[in-house]
C-alpha cells in the first residue's frame, strides 16, 4: 500500500515503533488515529513522498508497534510519552526539525509534541479534532453521545477490555463508522490491516490506556500548559459531515491555543484522509508549500 517505501522498527526509550518511510526532501511525520494504524495514510503518503521525506509510524500501542502494559497512573500512554517516541524516531532517521500531520489521536500527540518540543515542530496540521482539554471542559449531551467511547474506554481495567474482547471486530466496525464516514470509504486492504491489529488483546488494552491517559494525566499536563500557545503555523481540517463541525467553531477554538491558525472543512465525516484523500491532500500540500 506504500509503493517505494521502506519498513523499519526503531526502538525508543519507551517502545519499539513500527513505521514506513519514503521519498526525499523536507521531513513530514504522519500520525494516525484510533482505532487504526499508519495504513490510514496509504492514499496520501505516496503523493507526499514526491516532494517530501514521509515517515508514517504506528503510535505506541497501535498497529505493529509495541504495546506495553499501562501503569496505574496511565503515564505509559500519556501524549507526552507517545510524542517522545516520535521525536526519538525522527532523530534516529536524522531529522531534528519536521512537519507533523496528525489525525484524531495522532493530532493530539502532535499537539503535545508542539508544546513539549517546540524547536522540533516546524508546522502542525490537525485533522478532525479540537484540543482534548477543550472537549472535556465543554462537553454536552450531544457530544458525549457521539463520543461515547471517550467515557467507555476510560472505565477501570479490565471492564472495557473484556467487553471489546468478546467481539473485537463487531466493536471495531461499529466504532469506525460511527462518526460520519461510511464503511465503503475504507479500502478493503486497509480494513484487513485494521482488523488484524485490533484483534490483538494487547492493542485493545493499549488503546483503552490511551483514552484513560487523556482523561487523567494528559489533563494535568494540559492544565499546566494552558497559558502556553503554539507558535508554529497550524492547519486545522475537519469533516463537514462530522460531529466536530456541528459542535464547535473549530478555528475559533484553535485560535485560543495557537497564534497562527488557518483551515477549513472537507466534505467528509471523521476519516477525511481515507474518505476524501484528494481534497485532504490538496489542502495539506497548500499548507506545506506556504
Amino acid at each position: 500500500m506504500f509503493p517505494g517505501f521502506k519498513s523499519a522498527q526503531i526502538t525508543t526509550s519507551g517502545a519499539q515503533i513500527n513505521l514506513v518511510y519514503g521519498g526525499s526532501g523536507p521531513p513530514v511525520l504522519l500520525l494516525h488515529g484510533y482505532p487504526q494504524s499508519h495504513v490510514i495514510w496509504h492514499g496520501a503518503a505516496p503523493q507526499l513522498a514526491e516532494h517530501f521525506t514521509v515517515v508514517a509510524p504506528d503510535l505506541r500501542g497501535y498497529g505493529d508497534s509495541s504495546k506495553p502494559f499501562g501503569e496505574p497512573d496511565h503515564s505509559t500512554y500519556s501524549k507526552r510519552e507517545m510524542a517522545r517516541d516520535q521525536v526519538e524516531v525522527m532523530a534516529e532517521l536524522g531529522f531534528e526539525r519536521f512537519v507533523v500531520i496528525g489525525h484524531d489521536r495522532g493530532a493530539r500527540v502532535g499537539h503535545r509534541m508542539t508544546l513539549d518540543e517546540p524547536e522540533r515542530v516546524q508546522r502542525l496540521a490537525v485533522i478532525d479534532i479540537v484540543p482534548t482539554y477543550h472537549i472535556f471542559k465543554t462537553i454536552n449531551q450531544t457530544m458525549a453521545t457521539a463520543y461515547y467511547h471517550w467515557f467507555f474506554l476510560i472505565q477501570p481495567y479490565d471492564m472495557p477490555e473484556r467487553m471489546i474482547g468478546a467481539d473485537p471486530l463487531y466493536y471495531f466496525h461499529k466504532k469506525i463508522c460511527s462518526l460520519g464516514t461510511p464503511r465503503e470509504a475504507f479500502a478493503p486492504e486497509a480494513l484487513a490491516e485494521y482488523e488484524r491489529c485490533f484483534s490483538d488483546p494487547a492493542m485493545i488494552h493499549a488503546s483503552c490506556e490511551d483514552y484513560r491517559a487523556a482523561a487523567s494525566i494528559d489533563l494535568v499536563h494540559d492544565e499546566a500548559d494552558r497559558q502556553r500557545r503554539i507558535d508554529c503555523p497550524l492547519l486545522a481540517l475537519w469533516g463537514a459531515h462530522g460531529r466536530i463541525n456541528s459542535a464547535y467553531n473549530v478555528l475559533d477554538v484553535w485560535r485560543d491555543y495557537a497564534n497562527d491558525v488557518r483551515g477549513h472543512t472537507v466534505p467528509a465525516g471523521h476519516h477525511l484522509v481515507e474518505e476524501r484523500p484528494a481534497e485532504t491532500l490538496a489542502a495539506l500540500m497548500t499548507f506545506l508549500q506556504e
